[in-house]
This record gives structure tokens, sequence and C-alpha cells, in this order.
């Protein structure tokens, strides 16, 4: 399995969009979820754009080793914030595959913006949902409930 990395220019544009978030201002499908940190417990917020799928609320990390995938795993809740709402919310990993496959068949339709960067990781070459049905076994996927 190819090894992806993140773009250079993620962790600035990560960092805008909490900024903004923090300012009140609601772009689009982006939230900030934070979680504790694996080791420190120290907040972790990282940008992600949930989608609802038969009535139930997931988020997709496209690594999933990536820390805030790790840190999702290791706490099992933590806040979702969109603009200045703020939610707790436990998270816990979707392992059925069929599933995961219907959640991230439904990505590009529900978050057509997020497409662009798979493309970029090299995940998918276009961006329909049957091609993102295929890469369901690659990504981590996460139920959000309020707890």
């Amino acid at each position: 399995m190819a090894t992806h990395t993140l773009p250079r220019w993620l962790p600035t544009v990560n960092r805008l969009v909490r900024l903004l978030q923090r300012l009140g201002l609601q772009l689009g499908t982006i939230h900030v979820l934070t979680v504790p940190g694996r080791a420190s417990g120290a907040p972790r917020p990282t940008p992600v754009s949930p989608l609802t799928v038969d009535g139930r609320r997931y988020v997709i990390a496209a690594l999933p080793q990536s820390d805030w995938a790790r840190n999702v795993r290791a706490a099992g809740t933590g806040e979702l914030a969109y603009g200045r709402r703020r939610q707790r919310v436990a998270l816990s990993e979707v392992t059925d595959p069929k599933l995961r496959r219907t959640v991230v068949h439904a990505f590009p339709t529900e978050v057509p913006h997020g497409v662009p960067f798979f493309v970029r990781l090299g995940l998918v070459k276009v961006g329909d949902p049957d091609e993102f049905a295929g890469i369901a076994d690659r990504v981590a996927v996460f139920e959000l409930r309020i707890p």
C-alpha cells in the first residue's frame, strides 16, 4: 500500500480555518473537531467535513494513521464546532465494510469541495461516488453521536 503524505500547504490552511471558525464564520460544511491528544491530553483541533448518511453523521480520515484519526480512536469523544456553535460528540470507528462503503460512496456528493483533497493524495483520480466507494478499505470512517 502506498504511503500518502499531506500537502505542505495543509497546516497553514487548517490554522486559517480554525481562526475563521473562532471568529464565528461558518465555512460551508467545514467544522472543527477537537479531541484530546493521545499522550498529552491537550486539545487537538482539526478541520473536518461531516456528512450525513441515512440520518447518521460521519467524518472520514483520508489518512487513517494521521494524528487526528489516532487521537479520535484513543479518546472516543471530542467537541465539534461550527462557527460559534459547539457540541460534545462521541466518536466510534466504523468497522462494518458495507457501511464504510456506503458512507465513503456518499462523500463526493455530500462534500464536493473535499474531493480535490482525495485527488491530491492520489487516493482517487476523478472522484465519482463509485471510485470513492472503492477506497473505503483505505480510509478511516468515524460515526459522530451526541452523547
